[in-house]
């Protein structure tokens, strides 16, 4: 057994079903965050342009990027189909949302969203690392993996 299927195994072996309803809050998180971006795109372009030096045309494909993997990401773990893939496309998200809009002059601001931000990027990681959990979408019965 390879080290991927003994990561995957150690993670369906160690999901408490409580971490599913966090799993599915996060999905509805990340979602609803996509959808009010979407409504108003000025909230992530106007951070984007003023914080970093890509052209309007970077900005624009970043900020479309963004909005799509908040929304394909948060329905992804809302139903638990392709956990670990929708933590992967929102991780870079969370990492330039910590780096480059919560940049250290607005850390002491009274309503800071690094706090936030940290906090959906850990379990993010986490359940990039633990995966979906028992209360999944399951295409087909997973067998047993033999050598």
């Amino acid at each position: 057994m390879d080290i991927l299927h003994k990561f995957q195994h150690w993670g369906d072996a160690h999901h408490p079903k409580y971490l599913d309803i966090i799993r599915i809050i996060l999905g509805i998180f990340l979602c609803y965050t996509g959808i009010a971006f979407l409504q108003n795109m000025s909230l992530v372009t106007g951070p984007l342009s003023t914080k970093t030096s890509f052209g309007s045309f970077a900005v624009i494909i970043l900020s479309h990027y963004v909005v799509f993997a908040h929304i394909l990401g948060g329905i992804l773990m809302v139903v638990g189909f392709l956990t670990r893939f929708a933590c992967l496309i929102q991780i870079p998200i969370m990492l330039g949302a910590i780096i480059f809009i919560n940049s250290a002059s607005d850390v002491f601001r009274p309503y800071s969203e690094l706090f936030l931000s940290v906090l959906i990027l850990l379990l993010l990681v986490y359940f990039l690392i633990v995966g979906n959990g028992p209360w999944a979408i399951k295409l087909k019965e997973e067998k047993e993996w033999q050598p």
